[in-house]
C-alpha cells in the first residue's frame, strides 16, 4: 500500500470505511488488555522466587563482619550489598548507600532535602523566589511528577539520538542560577531506550552550572537490562568523569534491583561522592537508624555476586526479547509503507517510543482504549502532560503475555492508521 499522504481524498474515503469496519469488530470482543505501565510480567516475576528460600529461621543472619541483620544498624547497608550494588553500578562501594525498596523513593526524599534543607550549606530551594529543572524530553512521567509536586518550574529539553540537547543544557546552567537540576536516564531512556554517547557524558562531566547546588539526578534504572547478550550499549561512567573533570559533587546517580527481583520488594542505592555523601548522612542520621538489612542480605546471597546478577538479567532478556521484536515486527508491517509514524528498536530498557503524526496521539490512545488496550495516556512523557505536538506515545511491551501482546499492537496499529487517515483526510478536504 502507498503513503497514505499521497493517497486522494477518496483513496482516504475507501481507506476509513474499512478500518472503521475492523474497529467495530474488535471493539464487539471486549477485550480488556492493560499495557500502560513498564511492570515485570509474571515469568519475570517467577525468576527471583528463590530469593524467598536462601533465608528462613534456621539461617545465620550474621554478615562478614559480625553485623547481625536482625538489628539496629548500618546507617550505609550492608558491607556486602555495597559490594554488589557498587558492581552492579559501577562505583566504589565506599561510594554507595543502600536504602529500601525504591529508588524513586530515594529521588523524591533527595529532592525534598534540598527544598527544606539546601545542598551542602546553600540555601534550601523553598526559600528562594524560582527553582528550576531541566527536563529531558520525551521522557519519565514520575521524574516530571516529582518536581510538579514541589511546584518546581520544568524547561524540557529536547532528546536527540545520542541524549539531550548538550548545547542548550550547557548554555541554561551556564547562565541561569535558578536551575537546580536536570532528570536523566542516561541508559536505555524512558521512553525512547536510547543510551547517551561517550561525548555526551563526557559534556555532562564537564557542565559550568551559575548555581553552586545544580546537581545531576542521574537515574541509571536500565543499566543491567540488555535485551541481546552481543548487542548491547555502554555508558562512560559519569561519577569517575565528573571527578576527571574537577566537578566531583555534580551527580546523584541512583539505581536498584526493581526490574531485577521484585518491583515493590527489590533494594535502592546512591552513588556519589564523599561530600554529597556526608550531606546526606546528616538527614540520613535523623531519618533512620538503618534500613532493611535482612532483605540486603537476602539479595546478596541469592545473586552471590555479580556474575550471578548478569546471568539473572539474561533469563529477564530471553522472556522479554520476543515481546520488544513482536512489537517492531507489528509496528513495520503494519505501518512501515505508510509513512504515519516513526518509532525506535532499543536494545535494552522497558520501552519504545512511538511518534504519530502530529496532533493525533491523544486519538489514538483514546481509541484504543475504547478496543479494550489501556495505554500510558498521551502527553505522559512530557512536563505537565503537555506534548506540544500531541504526537509521542509510550508503547509498554514486557507485562502482557506474548499473545496479548500481539493482540494489543494490532489493535494499535488500526487505531493509528484510523487516526492519521482521518487527519489526512480533512487536510486535503480543507
Amino acid at each position: 500500500m502507498k503513503p497514505y499522504i499521497e493517497m486522494t481524498a477518496e483513496e482516504l474515503n475507501q481507506e476509513l470505511d474499512s478500518l472503521q469496519a475492523q474497529y467495530k469488530r474488535i471493539q464487539a470482543l471486549g477485550m480488556l488488555l492493560d499495557m500502560s505501565r513498564g511492570k515485570p510480567c509474571q515469568e519475570q516475576l517467577d525468576l527471583s522466587m528463590g530469593m524467598m528460600d536462601v533465608l528462613d529461621s534456621a539461617s545465620d543472619l550474621t554478615c562478614e563482619d559480625g553485623t547481625d541483620c536482625r538489628n539496629y544498624g548500618q546507617l550505609t547497608g550492608i558491607e556486602e550489598a555495597r559490594v554488589l550494588l557498587g558492581d552492579m553500578m559501577e562505583n566504589n562501594p565506599k561510594d554507595i548507600i543502600i536504602y529500601g525498596n525504591s529508588s524513586l523513593n530515594v529521588m523524591f526524599d533527595t529532592l525534598s532535602r534540598a527544598w527544606t534543607h539546601g545542598v551542602m550549606g546553600n540555601t534550601p530551594w523553598c526559600r528562594l523566589p524560582e527553582v528550576k529543572f531541566l527536563c529531558p524530553v520525551p521522557g519519565y512521567d514520575r521524574h516530571f511528577a516529582i518536581t510538579e509536586y514541589f511546584g518546581i518550574g520544568m524547561v524540557p529539553v529536547p532528546m536527540t539520538p545520542v541524549g539531550p540537547d548538550m548545547d542548550m543544557v550547557e548554555r541554561l546552567v551556564r547562565e541561569d542560577a535558578t536551575i537546580k537540576g536536570i532528570w536523566c536516564v542516561p541508559k536505555y531512556s524512558n521512553p525512547q531506550g536510547i543510551s547517551y554517547s561517550d561525548e555526551t557524558v563526557r559534556r555532562f562531566a564537564r557542565l559550568e552550572p551559575a548555581a553552586p547546588d545544580f546537581r545531576i539526578f542521574w537515574d541509571n534504572a536500565y543499566g543491567m537490562h540488555h535485551l541481546y547478550d552481543h548487542r548491547q550499549d555502554y555508558l562512560i561512567e559519569i561519577l569517575a568523569e565528573c571527578k576527571r573533570a574537577g566537578n566531583p559533587d555534580l551527580v546523584y546517580k541512583f539505581s536498584s534491583t526493581s526490574k531485577i527481583t521484585f518491583p515493590g520488594s527489590g533494594i535502592a542505592a546512591l552513588a556519589t561522592s564523599p561530600n554529597n555523601m556526608e550531606d546526606f548522612l546528616v538527614y540520613l542520621r535523623h531519618q533512620t537508624i538503618g534500613h532493611d538489612k535482612v532483605n540486603q542480605l537476602r539479595h546478596v546471597r541469592f545473586f552471590k555476586d555479580i556474575h550471578g546478577m548478569v546471568e539473572h538479567m539474561r533469563k529477564h532478556a530471553e522472556i522479554i526479547r520476543p515481546k520488544f521484536e513482536a512489537v517492531e515486527a507489528t509496528l513495520e508491517r503494519d505501518l512501515g509503507a505508510l509513512k504515519i509514524g516513526t518509532w525506535t528498536c532499543p536494545l535494552g530498557g522497558y520501552f519504545i517510543m512511538f511518534d504519530s503524526l502530529p496532533g493525533c496521539a491523544k486519538d489514538i490512545v483514546a481509541r484504543t482504549k475504547k478496543a479494550g488496550v489501556t495505554m500510558t495516556p498521551a502527553g505522559a512523557t512530557w512536563p505537565y502532560g503537555k506534548d506540544p505536538n500531541d504526537s509521542n506515545i509510550r508503547i509498554a511491551p514486557t507485562y502482557p503475555s506474548l499473545a496479548d501482546l500481539q493482540t494489543a499492537m494490532d489493535i494499535f496499529t488500526l487505531c493509528v492508521r484510523i487516526s492519521s487517515a482521518k487527519k489526512l483526510l480533512v487536510e486535503k478536504e480543507n
